[in-house]
């Protein structure tokens, strides 16, 4: 193997020590008042949400099919991503290993995950403009982040070409 393939498995192994807490801990707290003369403030919302908790609301709240998105394309593309990008890179026999690594780099493409800390984002500081809404990001935003852009870094650095060094 490589050096720069032992370097993809060590940031494939790190990108999902990652994204095990973007998905369990909370990702966004949002708060919404009303600031009410003589009363004061009012809380009318308080939720602090994590990726899989999104999907479970999503689920109960019936709304089956953003929840089937979220959870495919941030949860169940990653992780078949990173097992297959492994298996590339571990066993040399398969025929195709170069077809194989192009569908990943493909669908890492269509992953959704990356637009999903930007949705995130836009939303945070959307939520910054107005005096009534409050919005806070928390380490499970920092954690999906970070196993966003280590994927990225590894699938770019994985070497499955004719002249890969055994």
């Amino acid at each position: 193997m490589t050096p720069r393939n032992i370097v993809a498995v060590i940031l494939i192994i790190i990108s999902l020590i990652c994204l095990y807490p973007g998905l369990t801990l909370p990702i966004l707290s949002i708060y919404v008042g009303a600031k009410i003369p003589i009363i004061g403030e009012i809380g009318l919302h308080d939720s602090t949400q994590s990726i899989m908790k999104t999907i479970r609301t999503l689920w109960e709240n019936d709304n089956n099919l953003v929840a089937n998105l979220i959870l495919l394309f941030s949860v169940l593309v990653p992780i078949f991503k990173a097992l297959t990008l492994l298996v590339v890179l571990f066993f040399k026999q398969i025929k195709n290993r170069t077809l194989l690594h192009w569908f990943v780099a493909t669908i890492s493409k269509w992953s959704m995950a990356d637009v999903f800390v930007v949705g995130v984002l836009l939303a945070f500081l959307a939520t910054k403009s107005d005096d009534n809404i409050h919005a806070q990001l928390h380490e499970g935003f920092h954690y999906f982040l970070a196993y966003c852009i280590i994927s990225i870094l590894a699938t770019q650095l994985i070497n499955v070409g004719e002249k890969e060094k055994i």
